[in-house]
């Protein structure tokens, strides 16, 4: 019998690891929102083909990243506020489902899951760093929805907790105490643990309608 031989499965293609670059550089502001992505000179960057870049760009477009203007090129989404609301409003929408997941049999996995998370922005709110508080941030928000167990959830959540990071721009956070960043946190993963599906929904709710808020308040000083 002939035996077919496959690539190991675990091995990213060249275009995945590019758009993994791109991605984190998008969501960290090193390539910032409006900027142009040229194809020939990424290719230049990384020491490939063009093939790659162009497959990775258009990865990109089709998560809503990058955009595509006719004769002119390919463009890092650039996001107001109105964009912001919508972002949470989706959100809410697909972390909602996922706790529903979760308290349907899965708050122990859910529970173990959100401790390292948990115990990271503690630690790095106690050392006052904003940016680990705000990568652990991400990180418990991404092991909510990992741990609903619905590969969709976990793609949809990708791109967009991408955009809320961008949102933040400089500001690493909107928290002026990172004590109560943290606190939050705490607080929803103790009543995925135990409490009550109303209040564990109530309390994911606020949070996301809380953070809307402190995103308009932070456009509006910058008007001011």
């Amino acid at each position: 019998m002939s035996v077919i031989e496959f690539e190991p499965v675990n091995r990213q293609s060249t275009a995945e690891m590019i758009a993994d670059r791109l991605r984190t550089a998008i969501m960290h502001g090193t390539v910032a929102p409006g900027t142009q992505l040229v194809e020939a000179e990424l290719a230049t960057q990384f020491d490939v083909s063009r093939g790659p870049v162009r497959e990775a760009m258009q990865r990109l477009v089709s998560e809503g990243l990058l955009h595509s203007v006719r004769h002119r090129g390919i463009f890092v989404i650039e996001l107001s506020l109105d964009d912001v609301v919508d972002i949470y409003r989706a959100r809410t929408a697909i972390e909602g489902g996922a706790l529903d997941l979760i308290l349907d049999g899965r708050r122990e996995i859910a529970y173990a899951a959100l401790d390292t998370s948990v115990a990271d922005m503690q630690a790095c709110a106690a050392r006052g760093d904003a940016t680990g508080v705000t990568e652990a941030d991400h990180a418990f928000h991404q092991a909510l929805v990992t741990s609903a167990d619905s590969p969709r959830l976990v793609r949809a959540a990708r791109t967009l907790l991408i955009e809320t990071r961008m949102c933040l721009g400089a500001l690493q956070t909107t928290y002026t105490d990172l004590g109560e960043q943290v606190r939050e946190h705490i607080d929803l993963r103790e009543a995925i643990a135990a409490g009550p599906p109303d209040h564990v929904r109530e309390l994911l709710a606020g949070h996301m309608r809380d953070a809307v808020e402190r995103l308009r308040q932070q456009a509006r000083d910058g008007e001011e």
